[in-house]
C-alpha cells in the first residue's frame, strides 16, 4: 500500500492498465479450457482411429451443442442415460470432479480389448460398443460434452457421432 501512496494519479491508472491488460479476461480462461477438452476427446479417439487407417473425427459445433444441450440435462441427476438423439453416442460417469476428457474417451477405447473383429462380437460379459462407434468407419464428425454434477454426484460426459454407427451384423471397418 505504501507503494502506492507514493505513486502519482497518473502512475498509479498506468499499472491498473497495464495489470488489466496483462490479465486474460474470464471467459479465455473457459475458451482454453474447453479447447482443451476438446484436444483431450479428439486425441485419443483419432488415435484409435488412426490406429486402423480410418479417417481422423472432426470436430462439428452443432453436434457440440446438441452433446451440451444433454449433458446439462444430465447435471441434475448425473444418470447414465442415452439422450436417444439422431447421433452415435457414448456417455461416461466417473464419481467425484476430477475425470478428464481424455480418461472417458480412453476407457471406451479401452473396450478394444474385448472387442472380436471376426465375430464382429464383445467377449462374454465385456462391453465394446463404445469402441465400435468411435472407430466405427463411416463416422466423420464428433461433438462431445463434460458437466460437473450437482451435489457432488460426478461427473457426467458425453460424445455424440455422425453419422452412427454400430448397426447389427455390420463391422465396424
Amino acid at each position: 500500500m505504501l507503494l502506492f501512496q507514493m505513486l502519482n494519479p497518473l502512475h498509479y491508472a498506468f499499472i491498473l492498465t497495464l495489470i488489466c491488460f496483462l490479465t486474460p479476461p474470464a471467459s479465455a480462461a473457459v475458451v482454453a479450457s474447453q479447447e482443451s477438452e476438446v484436444q483431450q476427446f479428439l486425441g485419443v479417439q483419432n488415435a484409435a482411429r488412426s490406429a486402423l487407417r480410418l479417417p481422423k473425427l472432426v470436430w462439428d459445433a452443432r453436434i457440440a451443442r446438441y452433446a451440451a444441450g444433454y449433458a446439462a440435462k444430465r447435471r441434475v441427476d448425473c444418470e447414465l442415460e442415452h439422450s436417444n438423439g439422431p447421433y452415435g453416442e457414448n456417455i461416461f460417469w466417473g464419481s467425484g470432479n476430477g475425470w478428464s476428457a481424455g480418461q472417458a474417451a480412453a476407457a471406451w477405447v479401452s473396450e478394444k480389448r474385448g472387442y472380436n473383429y471376426w465375430s464382429n462380437s464383445c467377449a462374454y460379459g465385456q462391453d465394446c460398443g463404445h469402441y465400435t462407434q468411435i472407430v466405427w468407419r463411416g463416422t466423420r464428425r464428433i461433438g462431445c460434452a463434460r458437466v460437473v454434477c450437482y451435489g457432488g454426484r460426478g461427473v457426467f460426459m458425453i460424445c455424440n457421432y455422425d453419422p452412427p454407427g454400430n448397426y447389427v451384423g455390420e463391422k465396424p471397418y
